[in-house]
């Protein structure tokens, strides 16, 4: 149930990940709408315009950072009549956290959340993922490109060869290598963009969804999360997936987890005195 005094919100925000576009939301919108919801999944900044064109032309997006992102739905969350409930997916789940942190949004779900700041250890299939940017410094000022195989490594793993190279090459665009130098050093990097601070912020309800087949963020990365968001005073739940990979929004049962988030959203949703 939602917290005294809060109003019903109507529209959902959704923030896509590293390495897709809002087009991996095409069914989640579909979806959601059908129930009656306003729709909205911005893209990245320097990411609107067709897919084909996004990943021929990377010089708008490729210095992009965890702030610039967020400042950028920042913006659009509060030209918006009521506060939304934010969905995010992997690094679009970062973004959730740091936008909830700012006081923004009726309630969040991060779906297999990038690293905030206080996360220690990563596992090694993490890492490997993130060594298509980090192994290279000079990729901190650059896009990256997944080939296939590392796209079916990071998302498709629970796919076959073809059905992974199909949403390949439906989906996939370079990403900005900042926002993973980012998260990588969030620890010891002052003022990090992917700090969050749940004991002092005006943060609304969060729920966390951590998926046990998740080659790029482990379901143990996403319980550490939300060991650390449990902290602020505001309902934070968990919810565990064993069978779902880092490609759950697409993945069969698809419309299993979007209910899911949605209801929990609906039951916890409050307007945060900051917004």
């Amino acid at each position: 149930m939602a917290t005294e005094g809060a109003t019903a919100a109507d529209t959902i925000v959704l923030v896509h990940g590293l390495w897709l576009t809002p087009l991996s939301w095409e069914k989640w919108i579909e979806h959601y709408e059908g129930k009656g919801y306003n729709v909205i999944a911005p893209a990245w900044p320097g990411m609107d315009g067709e897919i084909d064109e996004v990943r021929s032309n990377t010089k708008p997006y490729e210095n992009l950072g965890v702030r610039e992102i967020a400042d950028h739905y920042e913006q659009i969350i509060r030209k918006l009549d009521k506060p939304p409930i934010i969905i995010g997916h992997s690094f679009g789940g970062l973004i959730t956290e740091v936008l909830l942190d700012r006081g923004l949004g009726a309630a969040g779900v991060g779906i297999s959340p990038a690293p905030i700041k206080g996360i220690l250890a990563l596992p090694f299939s993490s890492l490997k993922v993130a060594s298509v940017a980090l192994k290279n410094p000079a990729n901190r000022h650059k896009a990256v490109t997944l080939t296939p195989d590392e796209f079916r490594y990071g998302f498709g793993n629970l796919l076959s060869v073809e059905e992974s190279r199909r949403a390949y090459d439906r989906l996939a665009i370079p990403g900005p290598g900042r926002v993973l130098f980012q998260a990588a050093f969030s620890n010891f990097t002052p003022n990090s963009p992917a700090a969050v601070h749940p004991k002092s912020s005006n943060r609304a309800p969060l729920l966390l969804m951590a998926n046990g087949k998740d080659h790029t963020v482990p379901a143990a990365v996403t319980k550490t999360a939300f060991k650390i968001q449990q902290k602020a005073s505001s309902p934070t739940g968990l919810k565990e997936y064993p069978d779902r990979s880092h490609y759950t929004f697409a993945q069969d049962g698809w419309e299993g987890v979007a209910d899911q988030a949605l209801e929990w959203a609906e039951q916890h949703a409050s307007v945060p005195a900051a917004a």
